[in-house]
Parts: C-alpha cells; sequence; structure tokens
C-alpha cells in the first residue's frame, strides 16, 4: 500500500445537509399574490368607497336637517307671521314667494314623504332624527374601520408571501 493513500474507512467526520427545503413554485404564488391584490382592489376597496359614500351621505342629510333647526329657531325668535323669500323650481330658476303663515312647515321625514309639523313638533322630530343619523353615521364609520383593517391585514400577507419567495429563492453565484 501507498503511504499517499489513506484510508478514512475509520473516519466518522461526515458532514450531513438538511433535506432540501421545497421550493415555493412561483406561479403558484404569483397566482395567489394576484388573487389577494385583486380581492383588495375589487371586493374590499370598493366596499370601502361605498361605506364612505353612505356615510358621506348620511352627513349631508344631517347637516340639512341642522340648517332646518337653526331656520326654525331663527324665524320662531323673530315672531314672523309671514315670510317672503325666494324659492328653487329647479334648474337654479328662483321665484319670489309669498308664506302668509307660519304656523305650520313640512318637514321630509323619509322615503320623499313629507309631515305638516308645527315648529315645536318640527324641533322635536329633528332631534330625532338627528340622534338615528348620528347613530348610523357611526355604523357607517365602525365598518369602513373593519374594511380598512382588513385592507391592511391583506397586504401585510401579501407582503409576507412576497418576503418568504425572496428569502426561499437561492441566490444565483457564479463559480
Amino acid at each position: 500500500m501507498s503511504s499517499s493513500h489513506r484510508s478514512t474507512a475509520g473516519s466518522t467526520s461526515t458532514t450531513t445537509r438538511p433535506p432540501p427545503q421545497p421550493q415555493p413554485d412561483s406561479e403558484t404564488t404569483t397566482a395567489q399574490v394576484k388573487r389577494y391584490e385583486s380581492f383588495v382592489n375589487d371586493r374590499l376597496r370598493v366596499d370601502l368607497q361605498s361605506t364612505l359614500d353612505t356615510r358621506d351621505k348620511v352627513y349631508e342629510d344631517i347637516s340639512e336637517y341642522l340648517k332646518l333647526r337653526n331656520q326654525l329657531q331663527l324665524l320662531r325668535e323673530q315672531k314672523l307671521t309671514e315670510l317672503k323669500t325666494l324659492m328653487d323650481v329647479g334648474c337654479e330658476f328662483f321665484m319670489q314667494a309669498n308664506i302668509p303663515s307660519l304656523d305650520h312647515v313640512f318637514v321630509k321625514v323619509g322615503l320623499d314623504t313629507h309631515v305638516q309639523l308645527t315648529f315645536e313638533e318640527a324641533l322635536a322630530f329633528i332631534d330625532k332624527k338627528e340622534k338615528v343619523l348620528l347613530s348610523s353615521a357611526e355604523t357607517h364609520t365602525e365598518k369602513a374601520s373593519k374594511i380598512k383593517a382588513q385592507i391592511k391585514m391583506v397586504l401585510s400577507t401579501i407582503e409576507t408571501i412576497l418576503q418568504l419567495e425572496r428569502s426561499d429563492t437561492p441566490a444565483h453565484r457564479e463559480p
């Protein structure tokens, strides 16, 4: 036997490598990311915009009722018995109107229904309607917050998927 040839039969220093990790299929990952992005853009963002639009409409209604309350209080304080005003008859076309009696007002109560009320009845109705509308606005605000949280969660999930894909992809090295 030659002295340059050594036997390694007695040596136990073998290096074991961990089993290869299954590489994520980039096609599957890409499809998964696109599906999440589509869900965010086509569903969640649309729902969020719809909810915010509905809430804004509720705030517009609250504003109109508050204007009406202020006008009714002003008329009551001034103790007017009749009123001359300009009325919008459509398409920004105004006509002079004479209101001979201010004993009653017509108030929109909902579903395009108007009811004739006294000033006191109208003010009481406006207070109740304001509370209902504020509650509705708060409900829409909470719903919008939940949708925003879902959007953040999905976007975070997308980022996590992309980070995992980057960390699992072996770097290409030149020999």
